[in-house]
């Protein structure tokens, strides 16, 4: 898993899966949020699962897809706000962490 430091409060990566959560919390990460909109591809894990997994590891976790190709300025703004809102630090994803870094 590879994580890419954007700040001291926001980090981005390409999808995780359920099994990465207990390494996300081990690196002080408090908050999740899925940029990746599901089934975008065939064998992705769902939103919701990883939800499950950040949940019951103590993680917040928000689900904001953002379709690639199609980032808008309202996306950009929903995701500033979730980073005034959410625990920090915060870790975002997409398939390769190019829409969270962009947003």
């Amino acid at each position: 898993m590879y994580i890419k430091t954007l700040s001291p409060d926001v980090g981005v990566a390409p999808q995780i899966a359920s099994e990465y959560i207990a390494r996300i919390k081990a690196a002080s990460y408090r908050s999740i949020v899925c940029h990746r909109p599901d089934k975008e591809s065939v064998g992705q894990p769902s939103h919701a699962d990883i939800e499950e997994a950040a949940r019951v590891a103590g993680l917040e976790f928000r689900y904001q897809p953002v379709v690639s190709g199609r980032m808008s300025h309202a996306d950009a703004e929903t995701f500033a706000h979730l980073i005034t809102k959410l625990p920090k630090p915060i870790l975002a994803y997409c398939r390769s962490g190019a829409r969270s870094s962009a947003l």
